[in-house]
């Protein structure tokens, strides 16, 4: 049995015979499904419509192979939209995933391998208290992230009801997911909710078929989360200081198993969860007097209602938590400004042969032992970041002595590039400290030769001589040293990055990295449950109804 893969007027996998099947078969069973005629309905596969010819043709002489996407759409005046433009939209929608699964695959490999940042942010994993943590191989932590970013672009998709396209980037974030190595993985619950999100796509999508994959879906899903809560949520509980951020994702959670029980004929199990998942609704319902309370402090309505329900209604609690996660905002705000100008100051230190960013704590730790920044830099730019060698090479007058004139010879450059006078430039540099305090030298004896630098006027700003003062015009022309340098392929001390930014999609880079940014510890828990309560009492009235006869 081969299975094709339908989307248009009815969305699913039909389990078939290509050998045998013929288009007006295969017409006929996606127009019952679709509860209309089959003249109403055309098939589309790779792009041409499949058409019955005399009908003796199989799927197989037509092309059509094992896991083939076919588009089933609907001929008929009252749609709106012609066969064209369906395709056109199908076309469009298939770009957008592969840019969107491109994206994901480049950011992760480039935040998760070392490699100096083309952007002025770095994506790190986290636990759910903020702290940062390595999570296994440089393989494991590129299919965390990418996992992460896909599962997080699918809840948006999820929010604007767009749960086809959600299903889609939620199997990719469940691959992404699968690469990473189980034991490192066991103890973190991002899996089990994304399973839960497809499922409720599925749910969502009303389509009855999906009850013979999602069961076991959902069984992982509940494994994965005891594994990494604990047992009773204790470790939740512990971490989160006796708040319930996770309720909700319970109550989604017991919906789908009463829903896949009711229809798989399991009636007692069915109302058992459907009962404990009403339980978690009504305990989530925030009093209209405690959320007036906690909005008259100066909070939002959305952040008030999450806090209250994460607190058991709890008003101290919640206002508590709101100022914690207040305080938080603000820290992560600080965070990353100081994170982008460490990445300024690791562009100006280029990359190493492997093409890795110079690691800042590696450095740190050699300019604490008195060795000069921009020469220590360099002693583990050329080593791979390897603090024994780089430490050898320091410690060794020849090399050392090379370094500094590998060094020296590389900002004599940038500094010409600039636009200041090479004799001037080697004297400043000569004269030893950082190439910050060489360019406030040569500032304060000599302003940039105009000439050399008519063809800086982007990359450098230009000194207002009302408002600025030299020390401040030396810091801007520092601190845009190293976008000058990337510009014109020529970073100090190593090779350029501009190829790689050249092949970015930097569009969908910075929409993945934007949802990102703007999710915190709780957001995968934050979910309104207003479809989950009306799909609760659906299926209860549906129970007591089979009940009563």
């Amino acid at each position: 049995m081969a299975k094709v893969k339908i989307a248009g007027t009815w969305v699913g996998l039909l389990e078939l015979e290509l050998d045998s099947w013929t288009v007006p078969m295969l017409r006929e069973e996606v127009a019952k499904r679709s509860n209309c005629e089959p003249g109403s309905i055309n098939l589309i596969c790779a792009g041409r419509i499949l058409k019955d010819g005399d009908g003796s043709e199989s799927l197989t002489q037509l092309g059509v192979k094992n896991n083939a996407k076919i588009l089933a759409s609907r001929v008929c005046a009252q749609e709106g939209k012609s066969l064209g433009q369906e395709l056109m939209a199908e076309t469009e929608r298939a770009k957008r995933l592969a840019r969107v699964k491109a994206a994901a695959t480049a950011l992760s490999k480039r935040h998760a391998d070392g490699s100096l940042p083309i952007e002025d942010f770095n994506i790190v994993l986290e636990d759910q208290s903020g702290k940062k943590v390595q999570m296994g191989s440089e393989t494991d932590q590129r299919a965390i992230m990418m996992g992460l970013m896909l599962h997080t672009n699918a809840k948006q998709l999820i929010k604007a009801q767009n749960y086809q396209d959600a299903l889609e980037v939620l199997t990719m974030g469940e691959e992404a997911f699968s690469l990473c190595d189980p034991k490192v993985i066991e103890l973190v619950d991002n899996p089990s909710i994304l399973r839960i999100d497809m499922v409720w796509c599925y749910f969502m999508l009303r389509d009855i078929n999906w009850l013979s994959v999602v069961g076991i879906r959902l069984e992982k899903a509940r494994q994965g989360l005891e594994r990494a809560h604990g047992k009773d949520s204790s470790r939740v509980r512990l971490l989160h200081a006796g708040h319930y951020p996770e309720r909700a994702l319970y109550l989604r959670l017991e919906l789908l198993e009463g829903v896949v029980a009711y229809h798989s004929g399991q009636v007692d199990k069915s109302m058992k969860v459907l009962t404990s998942a009403q339980e978690k609704f009504t305990q989530l319902q925030v009093p209209d007097e405690s959320l007036s309370l906690v909005m008259s402090m100066g909070f939002r309505e959305r952040d008030a209602k999450r806090a209250l329900r994460m607190s058991n209604q709890d008003v101290s609690s919640a206002v508590d938590f709101l100022v914690e996660q207040k305080a938080k905002r603000a820290q992560k705000q600080e965070d990353d400004i100081w994170r982008r100008n460490e990445i300024m100051e690791q562009k100006k230190y280029g990359t190493t042969p492997l093409k890795k960013a110079v690691d800042m704590e590696k450095l740190n730790q050699l300019v604490s032992i008195v060795f000069e920044k921009e020469l220590a830099a360099e002693a583990l730019r050329r080593n791979e970041n390897d603090s024994e060698k780089a430490l050898d090479d320091l410690t060794n007058p020849e090399t050392n002595s090379s370094i500094q004139r590998q060094a020296v010879d590389a900002s004599v450059e940038a500094l010409v590039r600039m636009g200041f006078d090479r004799s001037l430039a080697v004297e400043a540099l000569q004269g030893g400290g950082t190439m910050d305090q060489a360019i406030r030298q040569l500032l304060s004896g000599q302003a940039p030769n105009p000439t050399d630098a008519a063809g800086q006027s982007e990359a450098i700003p230009a000194v207002d001589a009302n408002n600025n003062s030299q020390s401040e015009a030396a810091t801007d022309i520092a601190n845009s040293l190293a976008s000058m340098l990337d510009n014109q392929n020529g970073q100090v001390g190593g090779p350029s990055t501009s190829t790689n930014a050249s092949e970015r999609d930097a569009e969908m880079e910075s929409e993945l990295a934007e949802e990102l940014a703007q999710g915190d510890a709780f957001t995968d828990y934050d979910i309104e449950v207003t479809k989950e309560g009306e799909a609760i009492s659906e299926y209860l009235a549906l129970l007591n109804s089979a009940g009563t006869m």
